[in-house]
C-alpha cells in the first residue's frame, strides 16, 4: 500500500483521527508506546485494521517531518531532568 493510500485513511475532526472512527492518531499510537500490539488493538476496536495502524504510524513519521519535535524537559548527563 503507498504511502498517499495510508494516508487517505486519515482525516480530521479537529484533530487528525482514523476516518471513520472517533479514535485518534493519538490515541493509537499511546497504546503502541505502552506496548499493545497491533493484533490487541485490532481485538479491542474490531473496526480498526492493520492498515489504519500502519497509517497511523506514517502520519506521526511525516509529521516529524513537518515539525521540530516537542520537547517538554532535558535530560543531564547524569540523570536529572529538568522541566
Amino acid at each position: 500500500m503507498s504511502d498517499l493510500e495510508l494516508l487517505e485513511r486519515i482525516s480530521f475532526n479537529p484533530h487528525p483521527v482514523i476516518s471513520g472512527t472517533r479514535l485518534s492518531v493519538q490515541f493509537i499510537l499511546n497504546l503502541l508506546a505502552h506496548e499493545s500490539t497491533p493484533a490487541e488493538i485490532m481485538s479491542q476496536y474490531p473496526e480498526l485494521t492493520r492498515e489504519d495502524i500502519l497509517a497511523c504510524l506514517l502520519y506521526a513519521s511525516q509529521s516529524f517531518e513537518r515539525h521540530e519535535p516537542y520537547v517538554n524537559f532535558f535530560v543531564y548527563d547524569d540523570g536529572r531532568q529538568s522541566i
